[in-house]
């Protein structure tokens, strides 16, 4: 049972409210998916036998006290409804109705019958769809005892759709020409705005990186400063390591990780693994190569730390290990036990935990461990250009808008802009419980937003050096990810564009959210490091310091 508003779901076990029990109850085993998802399946109290018609068939004749009544009431007032599953085929329905009455107040009305239309081809079931009867139904305005009698009937109708077109409807919606005119003007907008930062960058290129390339190509005395000016000034300070770089490290390790999860969930999105209402199958799928990719991030992070000369490769791998699983951990432990305190079936219960807790103990934790080792094995050394001296160049002064703050606000809007109209489907799918089956086109959305990134953090960081700042390693990661800010930034607007209320949708919006936003800012951060790394490199090895 769920308790559906525009944008926000609050899941409670069907038979919290006074319906008709089953004959047999039976609890289906749940599998991890399922209980990520928040799904609680048990037997419902229809008779769906295959190809047998029922016609207003008694399910139970209950009577209804006056606090089933208000109960009853309340769920119809907040538009609950019920969401079942037959033959693995999703089914929803109201389970009532409000309706203004002539004193501009509301009647409420529970619906009392319910009809199966179910379509079939050989012994397949095609489709299912759950009607209610209008005519059917008991008046829950006032608080007074009720006798009700639930109905329901079935109808078998053969078809000639083939089986495996069975789930094409629920994925249809994607599909609509106005959802495609949007998709196709965003992809057009994106497509533009690179093709606007590419030429950017090659006019910078061209026509003032050249030319310093050229000048001291014709020069003989590079190793006299005289006449140097802008980021040629700084060669010797450009590669001095930063502060806190076992932070650093531990961040570009973690962002590599999320990178290379958010890439592997799309290329099997992108192959068809994900299926609409799947039981949870994208949620494993993603807790698993979460798992598995620690080796990534242990790799990285240590190999990365070792060549910045770092000495506590310990430290550095708790860090790259409990960067982004730390806090989604505590979060997850707090928002559990909200929903644990609410009753919802969003609960997870301790064995499921416990579950969890082995695929990180058995899994990720050794290859977390793994990849440390390997790191620290491979002891490669840094590729600095140019050598840095001992005592750092004093930074001139800057004007208000070279700061940190001002450069991440720029820096984060221009990919925002890009791939913003794609937030809403995805948000939609994950709070309003839509189907998201446009893996093809976030593929594409994700390709321009790496990219985007990239381009823009090259473009600030040598706008940095220009000034004569060396402090590029921080800024170049701040600015990459501060995307993830405007996303959370964005999460205001949704929630208050939504109907979400109450403390359990609130603090799990804002909880996940804050977490999803986190690890977004990590992962765009690495992008826009590793391409600044790269740009930075190449335009000090491209001329020779003495």
């Amino acid at each position: 049972m769920c308790a559906a508003y525009d944008f926000s779901c609050e899941t409670y076990p069907y038979y919290d409210f006074p319906f008709c029990p089953p004959d047999l109850w039976q609890e289906k085993e749940e599998s991890l998916g399922e209980v990520l998802n928040g799904d609680h399946l048990v037997s419902a109290p229809y008779n769906l036998n295959f190809r047998l018609d029922r016609e207003s068939h008694v399910v139970c004749r209950r009577n209804l006290t006056r606090k089933e009544v208000a109960l009853f009431r309340t769920a119809v007032s907040k538009d609950y409804y019920l969401q079942m599953y037959y033959d693995d085929l999703p089914i929803w329905q109201f389970i009532g109705a409000a309706q203004t009455n002539d004193v501009d107040t509301f009647n409420y009305y529970l619906f009392t019958k319910v009809h199966f239309d179910i379509f079939y081809s050989g012994d397949r079931v095609i489709e299912i769809n759950l009607l209610t009867d209008s005519s059917n139904r008991a008046d829950l305005t006032e608080d007074k005892v009720i006798d009700i009698e639930f109905l329901y009937s079935v109808n078998w109708k053969e078809t000639d759709l083939p089986f495996d077109t069975r789930m094409q409807k629920y994925t249809m919606f994607a599909h609509f020409p106005l959802n495609m005119k949007k998709h196709q003007f965003a992809i057009t907008n994106s497509f533009w705005t690179i093709i606007l930062l590419v030429g950017c960058l090659v006019a910078l290129y061209v026509r003032v990186l050249r030319k310093d390339f050229n000048e001291y190509e014709n020069d003989e005395e590079l190793a006299d400063n005289q006449g140097h000016t802008g980021w040629k000034i700084i060669h010797s300070d450009v590669f001095r390591y930063p502060k806190y770089n076992c932070c650093l490290a531990a961040a570009i390790g973690c962002g590599t990780q999320l990178f290379a999860v958010v890439l592997s969930i799309i290329i099997l999105g992108v192959a068809g693994v994900f299926h609409p209402y799947d039981h949870g199958v994208q949620k494993v799928a993603s807790v698993i190569i979460y798992a598995i990719t620690n080796v990534i991030a242990g790799f990285t992070a240590v190999s990365f730390y070792h060549q910045l000369e770092g000495s506590n490769s310990a430290k550095n791998l708790f860090l790259a290990g409990s960067l982004f699983c730390g806090p989604l951990f505590l979060t997850f432990c707090m928002l559990n036990t909200v929903a644990g305190i609410y009753e919802s079936t969003a609960e997870i219960s301790m064995g499921n935990i416990v579950k969890i807790l082995l695929i990180w103990v058995f899994i990720a934790l050794p290859l977390l461990l793994l990849g440390g080792t390997l790191g620290k094995m491979t002891k490669s050394e840094f590729q600095a250009p140019c050598r840095s001296t001992k005592c750092p160049r004093e930074i001139p002064p800057l004007h208000w808008y070279r700061a940190a703050l001002p450069q991440m606000a720029i820096a984060g809007f221009l990919p925002f802009s890009v791939f913003y109209i794609e937030l809403y489907p995805i948000f939609a799918s994950i709070w309003g419980l839509k189907v998201f089956t446009t893996y093809g086109v976030l593929c594409v959305f994700f390709i321009f937003l790496v990219t985007i990134t990239a381009l823009v953090s090259i473009g600030l960081t040598y706008l940095q050096l220009a000034a004569e700042d060396h402090q590029w390693w921080w800024r170049s990661f701040l600015c990459g990810g501060s995307t993830g800010l405007y996303v959370y930034a964005y999460c205001f607007f949704f929630y208050f564009q939504s109907e979400m209320s109450g403390f359990l949708q609130t603090s799990f919006f804002f909880g996940y959210m804050t977490c999803s936003c986190f690890g977004l800012f990590l992962l765009l951060g690495t992008v826009g490091f590793r391409a600044s790394l790269i740009f930075v490199r190449h335009i000090y090895s491209s001329i020779k310091f003495e």
